[in-house]
């Protein structure tokens, strides 16, 4: 074990549990199997067909609906479904073999004549320039396959997610990144140099036609992040480079000067990244850099939380964190937070230097192996004893996912207002989100598209339990939505577009410049509307701040609360300002013999 290692395991000399070293190395012997493969989130029947998310419950827990479903194969037949569905005036929603997105973009309008069109079969081609270094693949070819193809060729996509199980098209169309403020920046969506659309056409022109949009057409800053509101995306092509590998060392240690350092870092670190827990007063440092392709190593990146789990384990730790909540045991949250960082201490978050096994820092591996993750994808039919821990058949983990871009400049606010907000509410109450990934922490670069951040930013994810059912309140409810308003309504955080609850879309028109110009490519792309859809149309076009509201319509971020009917009076639960940020308005636990 490497002294940097030593140095940053928990407890200091004093050594690890034999359960956290017991589920260390469970989780070693489950990764190099395979797992139960996720369920396919476009199931159709005799009555039509309904689509899922990746965690089985959309936002507002409705179902999406669509009376039927193609499955196209080639371009020409993506053109022919386009075109026969708005010869019906059907109205057109694009899904994909992954359905990872949490907002509901992909959603039909309920009682219009509607038909998903799916890219789950629409994923052979893909087309290596060797020679201008360049990739164009077919909209439902996957992000691992892509990768695996172009490291083949000696090139390297320098840019993606940190979760693989996306498709070419999906990652572009909602602003998908990885972490780089270097070069065109950490966003997939910057490297695209040519996107192909399939888009509404007059009865002359078929009904529908191909568009194909180069950096120099006026309509390409719409198309390349555009929520599938322009067309079906029909082929992307993305600028590569030659082969690299990566060398990454985490660097555990406390969180003194993160709000100052974080500009630092991402100027330092081609691929730097952060991750901050605050009940801990833990900050963890990525250093991730390029380094020459014959730097002697053969690391991967197999990141724990996309590894396979048991099952059982996962039931129990989602048990567990239910009975957490039941008992109001913020100290039961703390001890597994505890528990899971020292297992991602131990096992460097799922790095190996040799494929199987951490040994120590730092780990280099070539680019496609470094770059993104997500082990449980590959997956046996058969198997039925581990599966992706949030898999909604075995009733796992089920949480929230905030995902806020915050301009560059306000970021070192942003983190001040919640170390004050951790200091007044207690560092438990922020365990919660600890027991998952804390505060992770990317940066990405100002873009021209028009739905992108037009200048340096920092974003933030953070995972926090979610309850079973619309009704019951969390455990620490108040300071995550006063965390929640506190980015994207005091320091101006865009939302992500692939993630977020409902109020994080408040004003978001007028967080875009670029905006108007967006809608304006829809109106000549799509004048009928033909792709639009009701959330869309209400969260995303229409409403203001807060949302429609109805009683407990805080609880799962549907709105900010005004009124205490809007939390949970009956479970003690009362709408009140905020602790740091005094314009927030947030569900307040005073207990249930309480008055309003």
């Amino acid at each position: 074990m490497s002294s940097m290692m030593a140095n940053h395991l928990p407890g200091g000399g004093g050594g690890l549990s034999p359960a956290i070293i017991l589920w260390c190395w469970a989780n070693v012997v489950i990764s190099i199997a395979v797992a139960m493969p996720p369920q396919n989130p476009l199931q159709c029947n005799a009555t039509g067909c309904t689509l899922y998310n990746s965690y089985g419950v959309w936002g507002d827990r409705k179902e999406c609906r669509s009376p039927r479903a193609v499955f196209p194969t080639t371009e020409e037949e993506l053109r022919a479904a386009v075109a026969d569905a708005h010869r019906r005036n059907e109205k057109i929603k694009v899904v994909t073999r992954f359905s990872h997105s949490i907002p509901k973009l992909a959603c039909p309008t309920n009682g219009v004549d509607t038909i998903f069109i799916s890219t789950e079969r629409y994923n052979s081609s893909i087309d290596v320039d060797v020679a201008n270094r360049a990739v164009t693949a077919d909209a439902g070819v996957g992000l691992r396959a892509l990768i695996d193809r172009v490291e083949g060729e000696g090139l390297s996509l320098v840019a993606s997610p940190y979760w693989e199980g996306v498709t070419v098209a999906g990652v572009v169309s909602t602003g998908a990144h990885g972490s780089s403020w270097w070069g065109k920046g950490g966003a997939v969506h910057e490297h695209v140099i040519g996107i192909s659309l399939v888009v509404p056409a007059t009865a002359s022109e078929g009904y529908a036609k191909v568009v194909r949009l180069t950096a120099e057409d006026p309509l390409f800053n719409a198309a390349k992040v555009s929520l599938g509101l322009l067309g079906v995306i029909s082929k992307v092509t993305l600028l590569l480079e030659p082969a690299f590998k990566r060398s990454i060392t985490f660097n555990f240690t406390n969180d003194n000067g993160l709000e100052n350092e974080y500009i630092e870092h991402a100027k330092k670190h081609e691929f730097g990244d952060l991750q901050w827990y605050p009940s801990k007063n833990i900050a963890v440092y990525r250093y991730d850099d390029r380094v020459p392709l014959n730097t002697p190593g053969d690391g991967v990146n197999d990141f724990i939380g996309f590894q396979p789990n048991l099952v059982l384990l996962t039931k129990t730790i989602r048990a567990a964190e239910k009975g957490f909540e039941k008992r109001r045991d913020a100290n039961g949250k703390c001890m597994s937070a505890s528990t899971f960082m020292a297992a991602k201490k131990l096992m460097a978050n799922g790095l190996k230097n040799n494929g199987v096994l951490f040994t120590g820092y730092p780990v280099v591996g070539r680019q496609g192996k470094m770059q993104t993750s997500g082990s449980c994808l590959y997956t046996s039919p058969s198997d039925s004893l581990t599966s992706c821990a949030w898999d909604p058949r075995i009733n796992g983990l089920f949480f929230y996912e905030t995902t806020a871009i915050i301009p560059a400049a306000n970021f070192g606010d942003f983190i001040r207002d919640v170390k004050k907000l951790r200091d007044a509410a207690k560092p438990q109450s922020f365990c919660g989100a600890d027991t998952y990934n804390g505060f992770l922490i990317r940066f990405v670069k100002a873009s021209a598209a028009h739905l992108g951040p037009p200048e340096d930013s920092v974003v933030v994810d953070i995972n926090y339990y979610r309850a079973d059912d619309a009704v019951t309140p969390r455990l620490s409810q108040d300071v995550w939505e006063e965390v929640e308003q506190l980015a994207f309504f005091k320091h101006g955080a865009r939302p992500h577009w692939g993630k977020n609850r409902d109020v994080a879309f408040a004003g978001v028109r007028g967080k875009y410049p670029g905006f108007d110009k967006f809608v304006a490519a829809k109106k000549e792309l799509d004048p009928d509307n033909v792709f639009s859809g009701e959330w869309l149309d209400e969260v995303v076009f229409g409403k203001g701040r807060g949302g429609v509201k109805g009683d407990g319509c805080a609880l799962e971020g549907l709105c900010v609360c005004s009124e205490d009917r809007h939390c949970s009076p009956s479970n003690g639960y009362f709408c009140r300002p905020g602790v740091v940020y005094k314009d927030a308005r947030v569900c307040t636990y005073l207990g249930k013999n309480s008055v309003s």
